[in-house]
């Protein structure tokens, strides 16, 4: 039994949160910026509220702690001034791992807005280029699959959002061509593979894909096909002007997100259409695949497939 600390409990924390809780075979601590709200106390964990100006009074509170798992907002930390806080103490307090947020795809080239990401990645290498100071691994996984079944989609903390092609209204937006292929990982088998990664006593992978399923957006559709029955009405948009038609497009996809919640329609309209104008691009271009470094160490985990997942799903 260690001591992780899980920084920033979001929604994908969260989850991962009640997987370690579940496990019971460690001890959960839980840094936030803010004293709990009522009924945020969470069962089988301990919380502090941090200040990330204050890496003294941080390390303080890292003493003893084996692994600091990050999900602080990558488009919320601007320069990523916390996240590089959090590392810093995490090296002065002795902490022997790291996994700073990544919980997304491998490269961010088009996602100007997830530039925040390359900093940290890059702060990591640096304080290790002459010696290991910090073990460490980028946990990617590809897009939710349960973002594929929308508001369907049975999580507890993750939202609710639909992606390119949406299984509840039969329906999907394909960048140029159905041939491009997404890594789709379901959280369910994230938090799995993150609790098994605690107790894995090799020497962390510092690229650390988690790679569900790699597939096309066509056999994406096929399967969603085959499963509900319906065919699904299939919109190709031009890639050399990605943005205008997106927006010229017959739906929208959403984010809902923490982090956009509170923006006024307009503004977060904008933000949804940039985003995807972004994510549409990087597929196009190959970026939304990840390696399956975790699925190698661990070889005898099944994660779940489309037909499996989003059978279940709708079930």
């Amino acid at each position: 039994m260690v001591k992780v600390a899980i920084a920033a409990p979001g929604e994908v924390a969260r989850e991962i949160i009640d997987g370690f809780v579940a496990s019971g075979k460690h001890d959960i601590l839980i840094l936030a910026r803010k004293d709990p709200g009522p009924g945020e106390h969470i069962q089988g964990t301990t919380r502090l509220t941090v200040n990330y100006e204050d890496k003294a009074d941080l390390a303080k509170k890292l003493q003893g702690v084996h692994t600091v798992i990050s999900f602080i907002n990558a488009f919320g930390d601007f320069g990523s001034v916390a996240q590089l806080a959090l590392i810093d103490a995490s090296v002065e307090a002795g902490v022997k791992r790291f996994a700073p947020s990544e919980w997304f795809v491998a490269k961010h080239d088009r996602l100007t807005w997830l530039a925040g990401k390359d900093i940290v990645r890059k702060y990591l290498e640096d304080i290790n280029k002459d010696k290991k100071v910090l073990e460490y691994t980028l946990f990617q996984v590809g897009l939710f699959m349960n973002y594929v079944a929308g508001p369907k989609q049975k999580t507890k903390h993750l939202s609710r959002n639909n992606f390119l092609f949406d299984v509840e209204h039969s329906r999907a937006l394909v960048p140029g061509s159905p041939d491009h292929l997404i890594t789709y990982t379901a959280i369910e088998d994230v938090v799995n593979i993150v609790v098994k990664a605690i107790d894995y006593e090799g020497e962390w992978p510092k690229i650390g894909g988690i790679n569900g399923v790699t597939a096309s957006l066509g056999q994406g559709i096929e399967v969603a096909e085959k499963i509900t029955g319906k065919k699904f009405a299939i919109e190709v948009l031009d890639i050399s002007d990605l943005k205008a038609s997106l927006q010229n497009a017959s739906f929208l996809p959403q984010i809902d997100h923490p982090a956009i919640r509170q923006l006024d329609e307009a503004t977060k309209t904008g933000f949804i259409i940039n985003a995807y104008t972004d994510l549409m691009g990087a597929i196009v271009e190959g970026h939304a695949v990840v390696s399956d470094e975790w699925n190698r160490i661990f070889p005898d985990y099944k994660f779940l497939g489309f037909e499996e997942f989003i059978s279940k799903t709708l079930a």
